[in-house]
């Protein structure tokens, strides 16, 4: 399935979140879960730098998708609902998306970006393999990147790793 207008428009509101985690100091990730019916259930920005030990790299967007959803959506209401986000899902977060049982994936810029644009500033490899939603979680239907929002989000993605 190729990415809508629609698609596109939740995409555009995940990469507002992902502002504002930026804006929060935080790393600029955001997301979005969508029904069946059009309607966004639930939202989120990356919060890795919260928490009482200094940070929780946990706290991604798409992982607390994935906790809510487990818990305020039936097994059928999961699988047809729609994850929107700024950036692929890490392996984590791809996983946690599999075993709740949720639908497709739509993001804005993918895993393949942000590597060729963390080496090309020189910055360090993640402590995660940098794998894609289809490696870890094989089942899910992705549709991604949006060509439309990749200089937004490199230049995010810039302000926070090229430093």
């Amino acid at each position: 399935m190729a990415i809508s207008d629609g698609d596109l428009g939740h995409l555009r509101r995940c990469v507002e979140l992902a502002r504002e985690a930026l804006e929060a100091g935080d790393q600029p990730f955001g997301s979005l879960l969508v029904d069946a019916n059009g309607e966004v259930r639930f939202e989120d920005r990356n919060r890795t730098k919260d928490g009482p030990f200094g940070g929780d790299a946990t706290r991604h967007p798409e992982f607390e998708i994935a906790r809510w959803s487990a818990s305020h959506l039936t097994p059928a209401e999961r699988a047809t609902a729609t994850v929107y986000t700024s950036g692929e899902h890490c392996p984590m977060c791809a996983a946690a998306h599999a075993w709740v049982g949720l639908g497709r994936i739509v993001y804005a810029a993918s895993t393949a970006q942000m590597v060729g644009w963390l080496q090309m500033w020189g910055v360090s490899a993640s402590p995660v393999a940098p794998l894609p939603i289809s490696t870890i979680a094989p089942g899910i239907d992705v549709d991604g990147p949006a060509p439309e929002l990749a200089e937004e989000m490199k230049a995010m993605y810039e302000l926070t790793f090229a430093k």
